[in-house]
């Protein structure tokens, strides 16, 4: 019955009591064309005083036309009262309506006893008329009375009842209903009371107020009952952090019960939300603590995860999301505390050397959490710079060394541009995110952008990598180069190959040395062009523009190379035009390139191997034909990058061989001799000591050998006999014999470190003439850094190299020492 009458009095668009009229009228309408029948009626009534809707009833009945009628534009109205004048209530009356809102109060906040009200509604809600009567007082009086019976019973009940834990939170939260639903009832049926008589005291707090207060300072200001209360919040979350994964307390729809009752009441941020925080760090700092000792510390960083999820799923089911952050943030920093530095040394390596991107996320996911990614940084920005420098002066493995870098340049660029990035969403706290993301209206996925920390970091850790070994890096760079442009795309896409090549420029960017790559690469360049061994001329002017515009403008040598080729090519069509005209077809098996010793990384032979009769006609008649062209001019003979094509007849068919011209030399020996030793063939072709052996090493130990090898072993001694090899059989016509002397030998790369070593001598005594003409007199840690900062873009000098200069420079008269101040130079006009 009393939840029936609860349900009815609560309607919010309920006008029952606020419309009950029992004052007795009869309304009269008239007018020119409407009169009224209706016979005089009589309705008892309060005191007019009391009943103020009774006259806005009034008003709006006076103010209308009846249902269904047209409206009129003139209306008289005239009002009639019938019937005696009501008599006062006495004094007695009023006690006892006092009396019946007493007994009505004692009857509602009875937790223990069940009994009907003492009166109906309709008597209970008209006895509020006392208040008229100066019983106001006493009957808000009496509220407050009855309602610290009624707390002081219901926290006796709570501290008497035997359940403990979850199940008497279940008892609470029946009080709890119970009370509500009785302070509702009061409401309706003390509208009167609440409305008017309490509203007309400035400062008086209304029924609810009183209600909600009392009930707080009686329960929620228990210490005991509170006590209870966190015992069994612990009890709960205690069962649920211990029970195997994904297993929730039987009764967990309790606690929701409960968090609903405590947010009702204002209490929810003190009774549950602090306690529970405290709970959950407690547990977690106790558990890492356990965990750390028994895990590794890549199984920690899943073990974090796991427990995050847990407990954020959990505060995602019960708890309110105003809550959500407050327990990420208590988890990861429980979890996480005083643990950064251990994850970092126990788990960031092993993690960066297995290349697991998902653990590194974790890592990076955990760390962020905490907001320590700067830790993470540090670490991580320490190890690149290790790994880097473990790459490059590993001198066992220099052959790999730059696809090793290119590897592990390309795993951390894809970490700082996906799993260390920041990410741009709607919500900072990504738990809410993902709330909304499993909701029926998903959100637009987050936007991801590199964090500039790391690609700074990045960045500095390969330089410093680099810088643990001068030279070589630079110089296998340019040789990777090299091979790439020999390969060429290989059935892929432009755009492929072109992002290959720029990943190697994006690590010529972290050496000091971009002298000693330009040096390689110009060699290398120069035997690719000369040998026709590049796959695209394009690219290799395009990787030349490129280089030319965005590091280094002394790259522009690499266009003059092509336009000596192209006037070579425009010669040799006159040169071919000009023996036509003699009648002369043989030359037309010559080519000969013309190129300016200045734009050729080429150093001038001593001696040259001497040709065979036919071929050093043909040499003699070309340098007849140009210099009758270009009269001035001297032609030097390189034939070390030279090639020839050769018929040889095998046991088991012709085949034509592609070869060096140094190749050419030494097979053709054999036109006359079967079998000749090295000496002899040294003597009769005057090659290079080196070069002699390589190319003996080329054609008598290398995959294809068309000639034989007397002992057999990998080294050319002097005392080594060469025969013609008949048995020499390919699937190919046409064969070509890789040429040793194409590739840079070890001593082709020491000559050229030689030469770069002269040139920066050069440059640095360039660099310090310049700055000293300019500033006429400087200290000497001032030149020196003036110098550095000079030559920078081309390579990073030593100290003692510049000091070295200095000297030189001072004794050439260059620059002379200050009379008082040793430690200054000043120039010399």
């Amino acid at each position: 019955m009393s939840d029936e009458l609860y349900t009815l009095l609560t309607l919010p668009s309920s006008q029952a009591f606020r419309d009950y009229h029992p004052t007795g009228f009869t309304v009269s309408l008239s007018s020119s064309n409407t009169h009224s029948g209706s016979p005089p009626r009589k309705t008892p009534r309060l005191d007019a005083d009391l009943d103020s809707a009774s006259a806005s009833r009034s008003r709006l009945l006076m103010m209308g036309d009846p249902i269904g009628s047209a409206p009129t534009k003139k209306a008289v109205i005239r009002v009639q009262i019938n019937g005696a004048a009501i008599q006062p209530y006495t004094d007695r009356q009023y006690d006892a309506d006092f009396a019946l809102l007493k007994r009505t109060f004692r009857v509602l906040f009875s937790p223990t006893v069940v009994e009907p009200l003492p009166s109906t509604y309709e008597r209970i809600y008209t006895a509020c008329r006392v208040c008229a009567a100066q019983k106001g007082e006493g009957l808000y009086g009496s509220l407050n009375l009855e309602l610290e019976k009624s707390v002081r019973e219901v926290a006796r009940m709570l501290h008497a009842n035997p359940k403990e834990g979850v199940e008497w939170l279940a008892e609470f939260v029946i009080v709890c209903e119970w009370f509500e639903k009785q302070v509702g009832i009061i409401q309706s049926l003390f509208a009167y009371l609440d409305r008017v008589y309490i509203n007309s005291l400035p400062g008086t707090p209304s029924i609810r107020s009183i209600c909600y207060s009392q009930f707080a300072d009686g329960i929620f200001g228990d210490s005991g009952i509170v006590l209870k209360l966190h015992t069994g919040i612990a009890s709960w979350i205690q069962h649920e952090r211990t029970s195997p994964a994904n297993t929730t307390h039987p009764h967990r729809p309790t606690i929701t019960s409960l968090i609903a009752r405590l947010q009702h009441h204002g209490q929810y941020a003190y009774i549950f939300e602090a306690h529970f925080l405290v709970l959950t760090t407690e547990f977690h700092e106790a558990e890492s603590t356990e965990k750390c000792a028994e895990l590794s510390a890549e199984k920690f960083l899943v073990h974090c995860e796991r427990r995050r999820e847990e407990e954020m799923t959990r505060a995602r089911e019960v708890m309110p999301e105003e809550s959500w952050g407050k327990v990420r943030e208590k988890v990861d920093r429980a979890l996480l505390g005083g643990k950064l530095e251990w994850l970092v040394e126990g788990a960031l390596g092993l993690l960066m050397d297995e290349m697991r991107e998902a653990d590194l996320n974790r890592m990076h996911k955990l760390f962020g959490a905490v907001d320590s990614v700067k830790v993470l940084l540090d670490g991580w920005t320490k190890y690149v710079e290790n790994k880097v420098k473990s790459i490059v002066t590993d001198k066992e493995h220099d052959d790999d060394m730059v696809e090793t870098l290119l590897k592990f340049k390309h795993f951390a660029d894809s970490l700082v541009h996906d799993t260390f990035a920041n990410t741009d969403t709607s919500s900072s706290d990504p738990d809410i995110k993902m709330e909304s993301s499993s909701s029926s209206n998903p959100i637009a996925p987050p936007t991801k952008h590199p964090n500039q920390l790391f690609l700074y970091a990045l960045s500095d850790a390969f330089r410093r990598g680099f810088k643990h070994r001068r030279n070589k890096p630079a110089e296998l760079l340019a040789k990777h180069v090299d091979k790439a442009m020999r390969k060429g795309q290989q059935g892929r896409k432009d755009e492929d190959f072109q992002a290959e090549l720029d990943r190697v420029l994006a690590l010529y960017r972290f050496t000091d040395d971009k002298d000693v790559f330009r040096a390689f690469y110009h060699r290398a360049l120069a035997k690719r062009l000369l040998l026709d061994k590049s796959a695209s001329d394009d690219f290799e002017k395009a990787m030349l523009k490129k280089l030319k515009e965005q590091y280094d403008p002394e790259f522009s040598m690499g266009d003059h190379m092509f336009n000596d080729l192209a006037l070579s090519r425009d010669s040799m069509r006159e040169f071919y035009a000009h023996r036509a005209r003699q009648g002369d077809t043989a030359a037309q098996k010559l080519n000969v390139m013309v190129l300016q010793r200045s734009f050729w990384p080429f150093t001038a032979r001593k001696s040259e191997a001497d040709l065979p009769p036919d071929m050093q006609t043909d040499l003699t008649k070309y340098t007849a034909f140009y210099k009758n062209k270009h009269q001035g001019h001297k032609l030097d003979w390189d034939h070390a990058l030279g090639t020839a094509t050769l018929r040889a007849r095998f046991a088991r068919g012709e085949k034509e061989l592609s070869v060096s011209l140094y190749q050419a030399l030494v097979l053709l020996l054999f036109n006359e001799d079967s079998e000749i030793g090295f000496g002899d063939i040294k003597e009769r072709t005057r090659i290079d000591d080196g070069e002699l052996r390589r190319t003996l090493q080329s054609l008598a130990l290398g995959k294809k050998r068309v000639l034989k090898k007397q002992p057999m072993g990998k080294d050319v001694l002097d005392t080594d006999v060469f025969a013609f090899n008949p048995d020499f059989n390919d699937a190919a016509y046409r064969v070509h014999i890789n040429s040793i002397q194409v590739k840079e030998t070890a001593e082709e790369s020491k000559k050229t470190q030689t030469l770069i070593e002269s040139d920066r001598k050069h440059v640095l005594d360039a660099a310090i003439v310049r700055v000293m003409k300019a500033k006429k007199e400087l200290h000497n840690e001032a030149l020196k850094t003036a110098t550095i900062d000079a030559v920078k873009n081309h390579f990073v000098p030593n100290v003692n190299m510049i000091k070295d200069r200095i000297d030189e420079l001072v004794e050439q008269e260059y620059l002379r020492r200050h009379d008082t101040d040793m430690n200054v130079f000043v120039y010399v006009a």
